[in-house]
């Protein structure tokens, strides 16, 4: 069972269930709220356990979906859209081995000025996700 938590380890969790692939996000809000790009897998809500939560603060990123981080280190641990059934969860932020494989790069379209993807995983100038 995959395993994960914050810097500091206030926060932990556990997924159940299978995960996907990590996509690598370049979008603005991405990068303003994490310095860089994101790199998130996700489950189904239903499979992550989430342990201490009450360390978990929750951010209205936007109006249609919240991202969660730690309240000791800030560390930026779930993206979730609201009424999702699904949680993104930072790539990074799982005990290793994750297991965890890249398949693709999103909103590069808006990605930063200062890198170039030279990965060769697929890219798509927004989301290919619906």
């Amino acid at each position: 069972m995959p395993k994960g938590s914050c810097h500091c380890r206030a926060v932990s969790f556990e997924v159940s269930g299978e995960l996907r692939k990590v996509i690598y996000c370049h979008c603005e809000q991405c990068r303003k709220q994490t310095g860089h790009f994101v790199a998130a897998t996700s489950a189904l809500n239903d499979h992550l356990t989430i342990h201490s939560e009450e360390n978990l603060t929750w951010y209205a990123a936007s109006d249609s979906a919240k991202r969660g981080f730690c309240s000791h280190c800030s560390s930026i641990l779930f993206w979730r859209g609201n009424n999702s059934e699904k949680t993104s969860i930072m790539a990074g932020s799982f005990e290793k081995p994750s297991g965890l494989v890249a398949d693709r790069h999103i909103y590069v379209a808006d990605k930063g000025d200062y890198y170039e993807i030279c990965d060769g995983l697929p890219t798509f100038p927004q989301s290919d996700l619906i």
